[in-house]
């Protein structure tokens, strides 16, 4: 486990643009089960999620297009709920940092580390911004 006054301004790249953390499996549970698009950043404390993952996750919400719910889990810290969160992202093996695209409940994207890991927050952002306009 993280201490909090670390992980602090990490969580706070993604809340400060609108993501709501989720912390329980009965948040995760209820934000996937919403209508219409869910965005669920998998947040993590390496490298590449704040130089990739969290920037392209923020870049991403420049598009026409986006999706109606935006949340978070961090793994390592709030273990229960990433658990829960990977478990609706199967096929995919739990990787982080890690987003998925969820429709009215079902995954239809998902970027997993080895697509954010050594690629500029703009491809990232791209990518989703593809989706958002595929599924969103």
């Amino acid at each position: 486990m993280y201490p909090p006054e670390l992980v602090k301004p990490m969580r706070e790249d993604l809340t400060n643009v609108g993501f709501e953390e989720l912390h329980t499996t009965e948040a995760v549970d209820s934000a996937i089960a919403k209508e219409g698009t869910t965005l669920v950043v998998v947040n993590s404390v390496c490298g590449c999620a704040a130089a990739n993952a969290r920037p392209g996750a923020r870049m991403s919400l420049q598009n026409a297009k986006r999706p109606d719910n935006l949340v978070t889990v961090f793994a390592g810290v709030d273990r229960e709920a990433t658990n829960k969160a990977r478990e609706y992202m199967v096929p995919f093996p739990p990787s982080s940092p890690s987003m998925a695209l969820f429709k009215d409940g079902e995954l239809v994207h998902m970027l997993e580390r080895h697509h954010i890991e050594g690629r500029p927050a703009e491809l990232i952002a791209e990518n989703l911004m593809d989706a958002y306009n595929e599924y969103c």
